[in-house]
């Protein structure tokens, strides 16, 4: 993301002008625009005109329009990222990996055969608030926001998590790109993974038939050939990105091990020199993992070998981290806390060591729910913990969205249980000292802010 202009007050109102440069800049977009904020972005509109014969002529104009939001949709390459993780499952360990499963489109691409994505879209819907020569105040319009052309968002406060995913989006040297081949028995998913998201560009699919009597082998031959020439193309197309530091092919079985070396034999033959040497070959790597499906990637990022690779990356980062919470809560539960009120509650007690959440809960549509997020993540860490901000569009973050989209792990062990009567305790002896000081005391308690840390 370039940032051309940047202009914020000190009570964090103010406005940034910035230019998408990628796919994923399209997605740090979808996480800075919120309802009620002023986006301007060129638009094209079609308008009516009267010729010098007296007859009406409509041509199309492109102009810069000015809107307040009142809706962000964001496509990548075919389903919109969760706006709120908070509505999934949150009781279901299990339900989190079909749900993985099941959302794997919003990852983009199709169902069988080959294709490639078409890129991520962001649409910004609302009212025109600056009247120009073609549109009025007040209409209805929405944007098709695109790479490389300019945008200015305006907003009454940029938080905390605002600057910092500009931070993030505007620093091209934390860009670490990473494809990823999921292979089956005639199937490849071909997948780039960014800090960010994680993009399915092409899938394969090539019915292979089963060797049995009487079917000549060429048959087969033939359709295996096929299989490796499309995946050979995938992947040539993959190594020329310039950022990429690594190509992980993943199967069950042996499909992987035939595949590598059908790309190193046919690059060979071909002189396509992103292919041939040994420096390319380095950028390889061959993992197992137990399904030919998007998901096993959760699984592939975990191993041993890809870890040691991506150590400093983000995503692989996260998939650690949430790897340690879900043995934390198998193995010593009173130390792994999910959900918002208990993860509150730990917060306020500063309890917290590493706080796990999903950036889709800072999509919230209520903004006072968006600033308790905000609140708890700068509680945590001023009280020296770590914060991990998970996105929707990675396999981990998915997983983490199924327990909730906000996890903790703790500095000391806690029951909840006894936790929550401390609570209502607390909640009861406040009831009766309104009362005896002549209050209603039928007021409920708000749910506890994060920054009202009791030791």
């Amino acid at each position: 993301m370039k940032i051309t202009s940047r202009h914020i007050e000190r009570d964090g109102s103010g406005r940034v002008t910035m230019v998408p440069e990628e796919d994923e800049d399209m997605y740090h977009l979808l996480n800075l625009i919120e309802e009620g904020d002023h986006v301007r972005a060129q638009a094209v509109r079609r308008v009516q005109s009267e010729s010098s014969t007296g007859s009406m002529e409509s041509h199309r104009v492109r102009l810069n329009l000015t809107l307040q939001v009142t809706k962000v949709n964001f496509d990548a390459t075919g389903s919109s990222a969760p706006p709120d993780p908070s509505a999934a499952n949150a009781a279901n360990a299990s339900a989190a990996q079909e749900t993985a499963s099941a959302t794997a489109g919003a990852l983009g691409g199709g169902g069988g055969g080959s294709g490639s994505g078409e890129g991520a879209t962001l649409q910004v819907s609302g009212r025109v608030v600056e009247e120009n020569n073609f549109v009025k105040m007040g209409a209805f319009h929405t944007l098709d926001l695109e790479t490389h052309r300019q945008v200015t968002i305006t907003k009454d406060s940029w938080d905390s998590i605002h600057l910092e995913r500009l931070s993030e989006a505007s620093d091209v040297g934390s860009r670490a790109e990473v494809g990823a081949v999921v292979l089956g028995e005639g199937t490849a998913v071909v997948c780039l993974l960014t800090e960010h998201m994680t993009i399915v560009r092409q899938r394969i699919e090539v019915p292979l038939p089963r060797k049995r009597k009487g079917l000549p082998a060429s048959a087969g031959d033939r359709s295996l050939a096929r299989f490796h020439a499309q995946v050979y193309n995938a992947v040539l197309k993959l190594v020329a990105l310039p950022a990429l530091r690594l190509v992980i092919l993943a199967s069950p079985g042996f499909i992987k091990e035939t595949v590598y070396d059908f790309l190193f034999d046919e690059a060979v033959k071909r002189g396509d020199k992103p292919l041939v040497g040994a420096e390319a070959r380095r950028k390889f790597l061959k993992i197992h993992c137990s399904s030919p499906h998007v998901h096993a990637l959760m699984e592939v990022l975990r191993s041993p070998e890809v870890s040691a690779r991506l150590k400093d990356t983000k995503f692989a980062r996260e998939g650690q981290l949430l790897e340690r919470f879900m043995r934390m809560l198998a193995s010593d539960e009173m130390r792994a806390w999910y959900s918002e009120e208990h993860v509150l509650l730990a917060a306020e007690r500063g309890a917290v060591q590493t706080l796990l959440i999903s950036d889709g809960l800072f999509r919230a549509a209520d903004p006072k729910r968006r600033k308790r997020f905000v609140g708890l993540v700068e509680e945590v860490r001023t009280q020296g913990g770590e914060v991990a901000i998970f996105s929707s569009m990675h396999e981990s973050g998915k997983q983490l969205n199924g327990l909730t989209g906000i996890a903790a792990i703790l500095t000391w062990p806690m029951d909840v249980e006894e936790v929550m009567e401390e609570e209502e305790e607390e909640r009861k002896r406040r009831e009766a000292e309104k009362r005896a000081a002549g209050g209603d005391g039928d007021e409920e308690a708000p749910l506890p802010e994060p920054n009202r840390n009791r030791a």
